[in-house]
């Protein structure tokens, strides 16, 4: 069959009938691999690059990190875009964005030029996840959507172990530049965008979406969840790596390995973790997250206040990630609970509400870390424990009316 071009749009029903490269699940496959490809480079060596070169101090990271959060929390802006375009096309522009400011990166080495590329990578990164998330719970089946978003984990942690690997491999023995290093990462993702733009059709989801802010009560335990992961995984993604290169003097060839197993570990554990959410549930899942993850903060607590060492920071780091993996069932029960033409609003809301605690944390944990970095992960563990209380909340089988199990005690009473 001819490829059909990317300025025609076709049904999910019609998609089916495509080579299985030129399928939805494929375009989310390619999204998930090349998003990684600059994002990873950025989150590996900027580390090293503000300390380094940019002579950073934990306050002026935490900043940073705080001004890359404001479009996360501005995520609610996406509604206004999708007005006037198409959520695939939203996704292939916001590639482009994050691509092309990570490539410049290295050229503006001050913290008003880091500032600058941070924002606009930052637009790019968050608009793409919004969207992303949309048009995965749009294009999966509910029964299907736990392996697919497990194997579309997988996909992205390959892109990021191709990132880390290639950076392990010749940092040294090239002596490559970071400038060199954000502008080969940044220019990738461009050209896959482009690829994507050029060799897919727009695919037309069967139920049109509402296209204007919406909040509804009975998903008030979705955004309770969301914004406690939001500020929870602020936390490690801020100070985690950058502990390492603090406390225990990484380099970038050091951090972008202990990343490299990170992501094979993902790469290869993802898929059963989405087999693992589909037959678990989403409550034990999320339940099996959280406990694990109050442990793993407690543990980097631990480190400063009895001086455990460099190895186990690194398996934490590790552990962590597989533990962040089973968040994807967050998105899963939102699937199941929620109207189909919610699912783009709903996404940019909770999208927004999942970075209010970003906007401020990392600055505010800035200062807290100059004087008790224990203390920081302690805050960690403790918003995990909320996180535990809430998905005890889930009912094992959610749907509409049955969002929560007070909704299911309520309707049995009812009855």
């Amino acid at each position: 069959m001819r490829p059909i071009f990317a300025s025609r749009i076709v049904t999910l029903e019609q998609a089916a009938e495509l080579p299985r490269w030129q399928q939805p699940e494929s375009l989310l496959m390619l999204f998930a691999f090349g998003m990684p490809l600059s994002f990873a480079v950025w989150v590996a060596t900027l580390q090293n690059f503000v300390i380094e070169v940019a002579a950073f101090d934990g306050s002026d990271w935490g900043w940073l990190q705080t001004v890359r959060e404001i479009p996360g929390f501005l995520a609610i802006g996406v509604i206004l875009v999708i007005m006037v375009m198409r959520e695939q096309t939203l996704a292939l522009l916001s590639l482009v964005l994050l691509g092309g400011a990570v490539a410049v990166t290295g050229y503006l080495p001050s913290f008003s030029g880091l500032l600058l590329t941070t924002v606009i990578s930052s637009i790019g990164f968050h608009y793409y996840e919004t969207v992303n998330q949309s048009l995965q719970l749009q294009w999966i089946d509910k029964k299907r959507a736990p392996r697919v978003l497990g194997n579309l984990l997988a996909m992205g942690s390959a892109g990021s172990l191709l990132a880390y690997g290639l950076i392990v491999m010749t940092w040294k023995s090239f002596d490559l530049s970071y400038e060199f290093v954000f502008m080969a990462g940044g220019l990738t993702t461009v050209a896959v965008a482009v690829f994507a733009r050029l060799a897919y059709p727009q695919f037309e989801a069967p139920n049109p979406q509402i296209k204007r802010m919406i909040l509804r009560r009975r998903y008030w335990l979705y955004y309770a969840l969301q914004f406690m992961a939001g500020a929870r995984r602020q936390i490690f993604i801020v100070f985690a790596a950058f502990m390492m290169v603090e406390r225990f003097g990484f380099e970038v060839h050091e951090v972008t390995a202990l990343f490299l197993i990170n992501y094979v570990a993902n790469m290869v554990l993802a898929p059963l973790i989405g087999r693992a959410v589909g037959v678990w549930g989403e409550r034990r899942a999320l339940m099996v997250e959280y406990v694990g993850l109050t442990l793993v903060f407690l543990a980097y607590g631990g480190i400063y206040y009895f001086g455990w060492g460099v190895v186990l920071a690194a398996a934490l780091y590790v552990i962590d990630h597989l533990f962040f993996a089973m968040a994807l069932a967050i998105k899963t029960y939102f699937q199941k609970i929620a109207d189909p033409g919610d699912i783009a609003p709903t996404a940019a809301v909770a999208f927004t509400i999942n970075h209010i605690a970003a906007v401020f944390l990392p600055a505010l944990l800035g200062y807290v870390w100059l004087v008790s970095p224990g203390l920081v992960f302690a805050t960690a563990a403790g918003m995990a424990m909320v996180s535990l209380c809430l998905a005890m909340l889930i009912p094992r089988h959610p749907g509409p009316g049955h969002e929560t199990v007070f909704t299911r005690r309520i309707a049995a009473v009812a009855e």
